[in-house]
């Protein structure tokens, strides 16, 4: 999938870049530039808007004799990903997660954002404005995170997906366990030094999933970094 999208850059500028399809987790990304002013920002993504067009030919609308040669183009008003958008929240309703979350549209829009392009909570409103779905502002994302921590949802979450992927006495069930690092020197009770075998000092927490025997995702648990587990 290749799509535009804007960065902030570390002087405060907007960088416009086209993203290419990835492969094995490695994006191949064109910096289109920088933008200082919204001219700028306005004419660098009507340039990587033209290069994403480029080798496509135009439909005639047969408008011609209505539009004058001379008249401006009409501006974009908004554009949306319409096919990718109503596919993914397809798949959403048919896992169930729609009714496990009691159709908590910010889960599901964290969600779908962070399929489209993996990154932070907060970056991913800026996903969801490039997408063309209106995005919650960051204080309503904070009042629900507390919620979505909880064991219930999480529960919630996971009997979702046994249901789907139809558990039963007869089913083989996978599980594997990972650690996670932070870049941080204080531990907090939870993220605490652990037993890696990379003998490694920044604190952890290790993270385990059970899947079904094609790895579908059925339960997914973290535990502090100083707990081993066999």
């Amino acid at each position: 999938m290749t799509y535009v999208r804007t960065v902030k850059t570390a002087s405060g500028a907007r960088a416009v870049q086209i993203v290419h399809g990835s492969r094995k987790g490695s994006r191949s990304i064109e910096h289109i530039g920088s933008a200082h002013t919204d001219d700028e920002y306005a004419a660098l993504k009507a340039v990587a808007a033209r290069r994403l067009a480029a080798g496509q030919g135009e439909l005639d609308l047969g408008i011609a004799d209505v539009v004058p040669a001379s008249a401006e183009p009409l501006p974009i008003q908004s554009s949306r990903m319409g096919h990718l958008w109503d596919g993914l929240e397809y798949l959403y309703r048919e896992l169930g997660f729609d009714d496990a979350t009691g159709g908590d549209p910010v889960f599901r829009d964290l969600v779908l954002a962070r399929i489209i392009e993996p990154t932070s909570k907060l970056d991913s409103i800026r996903v969801l404005e490039e997408v063309g779905v209106p995005a919650m502002s960051y204080p309503t994302m904070n009042r629900r995170l507390p919620i979505y921590a909880t064991d219930t949802w999480r529960q919630n979450l996971a009997a979702a997906c046994a249901k789907h992927a139809g558990l039963g006495p007869t089913t083989l069930v996978l599980y594997d366990v990972t650690t996670l690092y932070f870049e941080t020197d204080k531990a907090d009770g939870f993220r605490e030094p652990g037993f890696s075998k990379e003998r490694r000092l920044e604190p952890q927490i290790t993270v385990g999933m059970l899947t079904d025997a094609t790895g579908f995702p059925l339960l997914i648990e973290a535990f502090e970094g100083n707990k081993r587990l066999s």
